[in-house]
């Protein structure tokens, strides 16, 4: 399939709508249709994948067009170097032409080769930020199966996942923040009903349990909401003093 700039840019564009629109809030989704149009946009590529990683040596394989991605970004785990790493955190793009004969990850190199049937490899960056990073690749059973025009039409589909993948991500942190919330509001009812307090007092309740236990408002406001005869037992000491 002869590579169409147009298209992908109106397919993508599609995508986000569907996000902005709510019409689909599960990322694996937009990630999926969007790997499938890139393997289908360079033809010698015979699976596409993302690859995330965290400073912490962590390397996941967030969608992909065929198992061979989740193989590969194993072998990455295990030995903490490779071509999708490399290009998420040092380079904006990594290009292989032979696994077979490339000395840049001996460990990984070694391994690819044993377990897969991969030798060609473009990586190119998503995202990095402090913790995490992210990138777009392009897997061949062929050594020298990429040119430049591949490499670059490879980063023209990268540029337009990372859109996707950012808007995917401030989604989803905002439905988040929506839910916290939500269950916020419900838990701070629930403790006015039952102790007689203000919003203000309810919320303040709800700060003071969080301190106390070390542990996130929004956890102890669920453990409101989904057991509010343990929470609501016995009045808080606190909740005496705001009366």
């Amino acid at each position: 399939m002869p590579f169409d700039a147009t298209e992908l840019a109106g397919h993508v564009e599609s995508l986000l709508r569907q996000v902005q629109g709510g019409k689909t809030t599960a990322p694996e989704t937009i990630l999926g249709d969007l790997v499938a149009t890139a393997r289908s946009g360079v033809p010698a590529a015979g699976d596409v994948g993302i690859t995330v990683a965290s400073k912490r040596g962590d390397v996941r394989t967030l969608a992909a067009t065929g198992p061979v991605a989740k193989v590969l970004d194993e072998i990455q785990r295990r030995h903490q170097e490779g071509p999708c790493v490399t290009a998420a955190w040092a380079n904006h793009m990594v290009r292989v032409d032979d696994l077979g004969t490339d000395t840049r990850w001996p460990a990984y190199a070694k391994d690819a080769s044993a377990q897969t049937s991969v030798r060609s490899i473009l990586a190119f960056q998503l995202f990095a930020d402090n913790q995490t990073m992210g990138a777009l690749n392009f897997y061949a059973d062929q050594p020298g199966a990429f040119d430049d025009e591949d490499v670059e039409t490879g980063l023209l589909y990268a540029t337009h996942t990372a859109l996707a993948w950012n808007l995917v991500r401030r989604d989803e942190q905002y439905r988040g923040a929506l839910a916290s919330r939500d269950v916020i509001g419900q838990a701070k009812g629930i403790l006015m009903e039952r102790f007689s307090v203000d919003a203000v007092q309810a919320f303040d309740l709800l700060r003071r349990l969080s301190q106390q236990s070390n542990k996130p408002l929004v956890d102890i406001a669920h453990r409101v909401v989904e057991n509010p005869g343990d929470a609501t037992e016995r009045r808080p000491p606190s909740a005496a003093s705001h009366r």
